[in-house]
């Protein structure tokens, strides 16, 4: 069971690459403190200003991580993915330093699977993640697209012709497709939550929730 963080822990982010240098920043403008460090003294000197802190050191040393207090962290993000022999090296050096949370990402499935059996918590595919969503976007059906772990996902689209001008509850959304319309977005109106009489017009934006498959059979009906 993975330990409940505080939601304003310190980060660890290890890597300044696009991933990790993306992670750092937005971290830092959420008002995290953040501990950014990379073996590349360029990248530490381009992000020294605009993330809380920055280290050049090689993280694939136990003695550099505990140098750096890299123990007293409860979340650390392993941005690292050019070298998978150093992204295990630091994930399983984190787990030796009883860091409660690891993020790790990886650039294919089996080295996805080393991590995990190393030790991280979490397991993060940064490309395939983007190569899916895009792939979706372009299909013209989504104007946005997350999937979760166990094949969750939720949609933002425009609605199906059939569901415009009717309740939700009288066109039977989720008892003929399987799907759930969780939010309803109308023009120059914040997005609300759906319920059972809500009625969505032409020009609504909706959110939905449901699998992969029902998502995409939902999305792709007559508009």
């Amino acid at each position: 069971m993975v330990e409940q963080i505080r939601s304003d822990a310190p980060v660890l982010v290890i890597g300044l690459g696009r991933f990790g240098a993306a992670c750092a920043g937005e971290l830092d403008r959420l008002d995290r403190d953040v501990l950014a460090i990379d073996d590349n003294l360029e990248l530490v000197q381009k992000w020294s200003e605009r993330v809380t802190h920055t280290v050049q050191t090689d993280a694939r040393s136990l003695e550099a991580l505990q140098q750096i207090g890299a123990a007293d962290f409860q979340v650390a993000v392993v941005a690292v993915g050019s070298s998978i022999e150093a992204s295990v090296l630091i994930t399983a050096n984190l787990v030796d330093l009883k860091v409660p949370q690891i993020w790790a990402k990886a650039v294919s499935q089996s080295h996805g699977k080393i991590l995990a059996r190393v030790g991280a918590n979490h397991v993060i595919y940064p490309e395939r993640e983007a190569g899916e969503r895009v792939a979706h976007l372009v299909s013209g059906r989504m104007l946005d697209f997350i999937r979760f772990d166990d094949d969750f996902v939720l949609a933002k689209m425009y609605p199906p012709r059939f569901i415009r001008g009717r309740g939700l509850n009288e066109s039977g959304v989720r008892s003929k497709y399987g799907v759930t319309v969780v939010g309803v977005k109308s023009p120059g109106k914040p997005f609300r939550y759906a319920e059972a009489n809500t009625v969505v017009t032409n020009h609504d934006l909706i959110i939905v929730s449901g699998t992969n498959q029902d998502i995409e059979r939902f999305a792709g009906l007559d508009r």
